[in-house]
């Protein structure tokens, strides 16, 4: 073990400063999601880490999320000591431990369009979907407050709701969120 992290922000901060050959991350993160910092740190880190995903629940949305993020493993918290030592080991070297059946299921749905549903992105409003659209498309207040005939006012108080529904701190951090489901073909432009 070459370090621990308590916090998305942490765990974002200490990843890359670290590089660890496997990444364990809890789903639920007191500030964030582990699959959003999985997501992250893939694209940051060169070479990335194997991301090891442990959860309290077994959920296919969680899932196809965790595998869409690139994580190598999924595993219930209630893993025996030994058993999490050799998922480490297994992921370490290269390997998967993702369900046979998950991973169908996640194929399955690739190849007939289904689309995987974010419920913090479900939760916003069709307002603040298209000013998230134009968060990633690199926007300031004032360019989006211009081109959806709003106050740069308004626009400021879009952001900082559709923020804390996303669990977010940065708008950069929603324009990185935006920016992978677009490139994982589950969001959609504006």
């Amino acid at each position: 073990m070459v370090g621990e992290a308590g916090t998305a922000a942490q765990a974002l901060a200490r990843i890359p400063a670290l590089r660890p050959d496997v990444a364990i991350l809890d789903v639920r993160l007191p500030d964030g999601e582990g699959v959003s910092v999985c997501r992250d740190v893939r694209s940051a880190v060169s070479p990335p880490p194997a991301c090891l995903m442990l959860t309290s629940y077994s959920d296919d949305e969680a899932l196809f999320g965790a595998i869409m993020a690139g994580a190598a493993g999924y595993l219930l918290k209630q893993v025996a000591g030994m058993d999490l030592v050799d998922a480490v080991r297994t992921v370490a070297a290269g390997g998967s431990l993702l369900d046979p059946r998950a991973t169908t299921l996640v194929l399955e749905r690739l190849r007939t369009g289904e689309q995987a549903t974010d419920p913090r992105y479900e939760a916003l409003s069709p307002q603040e979907r298209r000013i998230l659209g134009l968060i990633a498309d690199g926007l300031t207040n004032r360019q989006i407050g211009t081109q959806m005939h709003l106050a740069e006012k308004t626009v400021k108080n879009y952001v900082s709701s559709l923020l804390h529904k996303l669990g977010f701190a940065r708008r950069t951090e929603a324009a990185v969120y935006v920016t992978e489901l677009r490139r994982s073909g589950l969001g959609h432009r504006g």
